[in-house]
């Protein structure tokens, strides 16, 4: 039995812009939009996070002390 995926908005609205070849050029800078699109999002949900809860680098210092692995069993 197979699933059919449906697209979702930014797919189809991808296709019906980018509907023609791009160079390899285009296509890297296209990209990069995106990849920095995507990171600025998530640099300022972070930034709101920190501020919401007076975070700084305190916390950041005790986060990369803290030992979170699981113990294995024996």
């Amino acid at each position: 039995m197979s699933s059919a995926r449906k697209l979702s908005n930014i797919q189809l609205e991808l296709l019906k812009v980018f509907s023609f070849d791009l160079s390899e050029e285009q296509l890297k800078e296209i990209k990069d939009l995106l990849s920095k699109y995507f990171a600025d999002k998530i640099t300022n949900q972070m930034d709101k996070l920190f501020d919401d809860n007076n975070w700084g680098e305190e916390q950041v210092e005790k986060w990369s002390n803290e030992h979170m692995r699981t113990k294995y069993k024996d």
